[in-house]
């Protein structure tokens, strides 16, 4: 069986089915449109919460919003995201904007969250959300739709948030507060923050960001992303368990941020005999060297040396911190072992979701067919059935589109 590309619907499709969507339900044309894309992240993960570096890039793939003001203070919003295909009753919901309760609707909890951090005065708004990022596999589908989100209200409203800095804590408290997810500042910064042919250095202290020009084609090279097709629940209690993790490492230490840590700091964890601390904290520690190299490697265009970092921030996550799987560990080894392939890593939270790889555009096919091959071996024909391929450029970030 050959294997092929995923393919997903584009920009221009899915800004068609919104504003039928919401000619349909409204019986209007939209009067405002906004965007905010995915991401992929090539290297420091797990970090973001630990005042480390990141080096996200933000991807062609987007959440879209499409509506228009109403009388009243009322939202009326429709979702054709692929996040509500497990129940369909959920793909529309309606709340009072003076009552910014969490429902049990998760996915418009993400929207009150962010309507909340935003501002307490919105207007009412009917609106159509439709998105291209693929749920649940770790490209920041939740991200996206904050952003979005924040990104249609200033448009909505003329209400500008004073910086990016701003807009990604906006989004970041919504995720935090009203959908109880305790995750860090990246994904949201580089949805807001993404250029074209740029990958983005995040100091995750400060905030600053460091656009790092990222342009493959150049040596002829592409980002491959590849979804597991698979998600284990794991993820759910053990982002948090990490986290504290770090910070129980951190205290050990007497230190009060990573930045202020080397490999040399470890000896204290070494000698209390906290032999899980230890890696959760070494793995940290390492990282955030590995992305700040990751980034003056891409400056250089020494890609060698960035696909060498990310095979040994795989090695980190699955040693040390122990976040990688199985399935995603059989990708990375599959994709490592092929001619042309300059590094992969799992990407995002883990204990599912995708693999990124740095390879030659010449050998994309036979790398996919590999994968593929070794998964079957590793599983099942059903399993690699899951399996999806995506090659992605760094794209732009939030933004308003023309209808």
């Amino acid at each position: 069986m050959t294997t092929q590309l995923t393919k997903l619907p584009n920009f221009e499709e899915i800004l068609q089915i919104a504003k039928d969507t919401f000619r349909q339900n409204f019986g209007s044309e939209p009067e405002l449109g906004c965007c905010a894309p995915g991401r992929v992240n090539l290297i420091g993960e797990h970090i973001d919460y630990n005042d480390g570096f990141v080096l996200p890039m933000a991807l062609p793939m987007v959440t879209l919003i499409v509506g228009s003001r109403c009388p009243g203070d009322e939202a009326d919003i429709i979702t054709c995201s692929a996040s509500c295909e497990e129940n369909k009753e959920t793909a529309r919901a309606k709340f009072s904007l003076t009552n910014m309760e969490p429902g049990k609707t998760k996915w418009a909890n993400y929207i009150k969250g962010v309507i909340h951090y935003y501002s307490n005065k919105v207007q009412g708004f009917k609106a159509v959300i439709v998105s291209n990022v693929p749920i649940g596999s770790g490209l920041s589908s939740s991200a996206s739709l904050e952003v979005a989100t924040l990104t249609f209200l200033e448009h909505l409203t003329g209400r500008k948030v004073e910086s990016n800095a701003k807009r990604a804590l906006i989004c970041q408290a919504a995720e935090h507060n009203y959908v109880e997810m305790p995750c860090g500042i990246m994904d949201q910064t580089i949805s807001v923050c993404g250029q074209k042919n740029h990958a983005l250095l995040l100091d995750c202290r400060s905030l600053e960001t460091y656009q790092i020009p990222f342009v493959a084609s150049e040596k002829d090279l592409v980002v491959l992303i590849c979804n597991s097709g698979v998600r284990h629940e794991l993820s759910k209690s053990e982002y948090p368990k990490r986290r504290a993790q770090c910070m129980q490492a951190l205290e050990l230490m007497a230190l009060k941020s990573y930045r202020d840590a080397t490999e040399s700091s470890l000896s204290v964890l070494e000698r209390s005999g906290e032999e899980e601390l230890l890696k959760r904290a070494r793995h940290v520690i390492t990282e955030i060297k590995r992305t700040q190299d990751a980034a003056a490697a891409l400056r250089e265009h020494n890609f060698e040396k960035m696909g060498k970092l990310m095979k040994e921030s795989h090695t980190s996550l699955r040693d040390d911190f122990q976040v990688s799987c199985i399935e995603l560990d059989v990708l990375v080894n599959a994709a490592i072992n092929c001619s042309g392939v300059l590094g992969s890593r799992m990407t995002g939270g883990g204990f599912g979701g995708c693999t990124v790889t740095l390879l030659q555009r010449s050998v994309v096919d036979s790398v996919m067919a590999t994968m593929r091959e070794n998964f079957i071996r590793k599983f099942n024909k059903d399993a690699a059935q899951r399996i999806e391929f995506y090659i992605c450029t760094p794209s732009e970030g939030a933004r308003r589109v023309s209808l």
